[in-house]
């Protein structure tokens, strides 16, 4: 490996000064790693380094070629937007978890084997959960125990999967899967379509990222699903499940954007629609629709980093994310409303924005492939996105009635984040041939053409007349919508009452019959056995019965968090039964 640096471990190790540094040494120090990072990336040739065997299995901590190329250059740039954008955070905790998740991140993406991808995938979700938690506050705190429950849940999956593959397969080096994949391919694409957030398994995103910290939010809107777009990109090209489950998510984070009150929570479903598009391009699995899908997922970064960053500038300022608390801040907010602006018209691609030159490749692909029913869909979601992420938010956030609200624009550091994702947002829409050179296979795509302008644009007009036409009906509401969460929401609830009831009380009778009867005789037959002088027997059986007697009330104290590790201990019982099982079954 004396050719290739590894970006990972530029974040990694880059993390480790950060708490020791003050003031603009540390600022200098926090942008000088993502921008050695960027420069690593650029000079490292395609090729497997790092081949070791570990447990009899070859392991290889990196492999290179374009896809993965491709991916780590959108990684480290936009690892230098969301830096520059939290350059004002004085507490240095955020700033390591930040590089730990960005290091994982791209330890995923140059991982050679599945191994080493599951050391990675899990440290995303551990550095990444400090994001939310950092926020504080009972919410903030829930929604991360919530992140990491599910997340762990995925990791467990994906494990299993990996075991299963290995033995299966005799190899655990990461490529492709295919279709006839078994449990252990099952296995594995529930862990990744998991971190897609494809519904039902959605409900983590939109639950943790609008209570993460305003900067949190931004790195956690880059790279989770984007990593997950990735590997499937990887291990399931052509799978036509992903196809269903792309097309129904584009349609899902649109609908449920429309019942939104909570600014960064339409976002958030607009996450779960737009890595739609990508996931149904990797199902469709041809050149073009992976070109597409990738492309996406490189301009979506971009985009989507812009629209939390100027929502999290909102939030920064007036402390508030509901959209019916807020309205007129286009006042004295100009700059930032611009720069939200160009995000929007990036995801709803408008012509000379990014996302018309990388979403339309996704459609385009699907009618090529002869899929009108997904054309339809896509279209119609796109038109969703404009209708809500393009004019609904800005309105009632910036626009709308005025509240009285007059804020400053934020800090300088967070608007010169803003304004480099803007110029990325432009400059690939006006000039998409160096990101058509990065993608995986030959691109043969036109996209300004006049029928594939007139066509978007006049989507796009009808969708901006329905919105004028039907303002009073998308007034947003102060209400919560419920989603899948809701299920192993209310499961847990079931699980923990089963715990703490039942389970707990049949544990404090166990302890009674104990207390009452049966240390009372073995206390007699201790003072039985004196007699018959049995000596220091006694002593040692009268000092135990005295010592559990004694701690009969610690335990009831206790009883209610034993009860809940045993239920944990359960939980984990099964899963590893089920393991078994399967080992053996195989």
């Amino acid at each position: 490996m004396t050719d290739f640096v590894h970006p990972s471990l530029l974040f990694l190790l880059g993390a480790l000064p950060v708490p020791f540094l003050k003031g603009t040494l540390r600022k200098a120090w926090l942008v000088l790693i993502p921008v050695l990072a960027i420069l690593a990336v650029q000079t490292i040739e395609p090729g497997s380094y790092g081949a070791a065997r570990f447990v009899r299995q070859e392991i290889l901590v990196a492999k290179a070629d374009r896809l993965s190329i491709l991916f780590a250059t959108v990684f480290t740039i936009m690892a230098l937007i969301g830096t520059i954008y939290a350059l004002h955070l004085e507490r240095p905790g955020q700033h390591v978890a930040a590089f730990a998740y960005v290091g994982s991140a791209l330890g995923v993406v140059f991982a050679g084997d599945y191994l080493t991808l599951f050391l990675f995938w899990e440290g995303m979700a551990f550095a990444s959960a400090y994001l939310i938690f950092a926020q504080g506050g009972d919410k903030a705190i829930g929604a991360g125990f919530r992140y990491l429950m599910v997340h762990v849940t995925g990791g467990v999956a994906l494990l299993g999967g990996v075991i299963l593959y290995g033995l299966a397969r005799g190899s655990v080096l990461f490529g492709p899967i295919g279709e006839d994949m078994g449990v252990a391919g099952y296995l594995i694409l529930a862990g990744f379509i998991l971190n897609a957030a494809v519904p039902p398994l959605n409900a983590w995103l939109t639950d943790a990222y609008p209570e993460a910290t305003v900067t949190g939010a931004v790195f956690m809107s880059a790279f989770t699903t984007k990593t997950a777009v990735y590997v499937l990109a990887r291990a399931f090209p052509g799978t036509e499940l992903l196809v269903w489950l792309g097309t129904a998510m584009a349609l899902y984070g649109v609908v449920y954007a429309v019942l939104e009150n909570d600014c960064r929570r339409l976002l958030a479903y607009h996450i779960v629609s737009q890595v739609g598009y990508m996931v149904a391009g990797i199902g469709i699995g041809t050149e073009m629709a992976l070109n597409g899908a990738t492309s996406h997922a490189f301009a979506h970064i971009l985009y989507k980093a812009l629209l939390f960053m100027g929502a999290g500038a909102v939030i920064h300022v007036t402390g508030r994310r509901k959209l019916t608390e807020l309205g007129g801040l286009y006042r004295t907010m100009p700059l930032t409303v611009a720069l939200y602006m160009i995000g929007a018209f990036a995801i709803s691609a408008f012509p000379f924005f990014s996302g018309f030159v990388t979403k339309s490749m996704v459609v385009a692909a699907a009618g090529e492939d002869h899929r009108a029913w997904v054309m339809l869909a896509l279209t119609m979601a796109s038109s969703g996105t404009f209708l809500h992420t393009g004019l609904k938010l800005p309105y009632y956030m910036f626009f709308g009635k005025d509240q009285g609200l007059r804020p400053p624009e934020p800090p300088k550091n967070m608007l010169l984040a803003m304004s480099i994702a803007a110029v990325l947002c432009v400059a690939i829409g006006v000039y998409p041939d160096p990101l058509y050179a990065l993608l995986p296979h030959a691109v043969d795509f036109v996209p300004y053409t006049g029928a594939h302008v007139t066509e978007s644009l006049g989507i796009l007009m009808f969708t901006a007349l329905g919105f004028v036409l039907f303002l009073r009906a998308l007034d947003p509401e102060d209400t919560i919508s419920l989603d899948t969460d809701w299920v192993y929401r209310r499961a847990a609830r079931g699980f923990m009452w089963l715990a703490e009831r039942p389970l707990a009380r049949y544990e404090a009778a166990v302890s009674d019959v104990t207390e009452t009867t049966a240390l009372p005789a073995l206390h007699k037959t201790a003072q039985a056995g004196l007699r018959a002088d049995l000596g220091g027997i006694d002593a040692i059986v009268n000092g135990v019965a005295r010592t559990i007697l004694r701690g009969g009330a610690r335990l009831r104290r206790v009883q209610s968090g034993l009860v809940t590790h045993y239920a944990l201990a359960m939980v984990a019982g099964v899963i590893a039964a089920i393991a078994v099982f399967a080992v053996v079954w195989r």
